[in-house]
């Protein structure tokens, strides 16, 4: 039966990588950021543009000159 100390001090595994490995690793790492990075940009920028023409509808299209203007809607 094992016991918590077993467990707590069991021997530790090491893996040895070539250099090579280790740097193809590191590289998809960091290919697979920039992709997110991007898709993210993609995302936010579309969004952006939605904002913005929700905005734009919401936006009256002459301000008014006069404070009657203003009052009763009229342009």
């Amino acid at each position: 039966m094992y016991s918590l100390f077993d467990y707590a001090f069991g021997p530790t595994k090491v893996i040895v990588v070539s250099e090579e490995r280790l740097q193809a690793a590191e590289r998809r790492a960091k290919e697979e950021q920039v992709e997110a990075v991007e898709s993210r940009i993609s995302y936010l920028t579309d969004y952006s543009r939605q904002l913005r023409e929700e905005l734009k509808a919401l936006t009256p299209e002459k301000e008014p000159q006069s404070l009657e203007e203003a009052l009763t809607g009229d342009a």
